[in-house]
């Protein structure tokens, strides 16, 4: 199994909140494509980085979805999509390989 993970941006390039509609459009993907997803909503995770002189952040939506097999191409094209949707250079969908318990 894997665990999908992809962290979507609180707010776009100007600091605007995201309407809550453009993650409910996502979760509905995800739940139809997968049948289950998580979300974190509620507290959003901070992300920072370096970058030349400055240290920028992001506040972050986590989602989550389990799959047996990770299909490459389908998260790819998905991801280019929230790319698109959320207006970012890049948004960080990872694949995390888990053991059952």
């Amino acid at each position: 199994m894997h665990l999908v993970q992809l962290l979507l941006p609180l707010t776009d390039r100007a600091g605007r909140r995201f309407d809550g509609a453009v993650y409910g459009r996502v979760r509905s993907e995800l739940a139809e494509h997968f049948g289950i997803i998580s979300s974190f909503t509620r507290a959003a995770a901070n992300s920072v980085w370096k970058e030349g002189g400055h240290t920028p952040h992001d506040d972050l939506v986590v989602f989550e979805v389990m799959a047996r097999e990770i299909d490459q191409h389908w998260w790819e094209r998905y991801r280019a999509e929230l790319e698109r949707r959320f207006q970012q250079e890049t948004i960080v969908v990872r694949a995390l390989k888990v053991e059952m318990l």
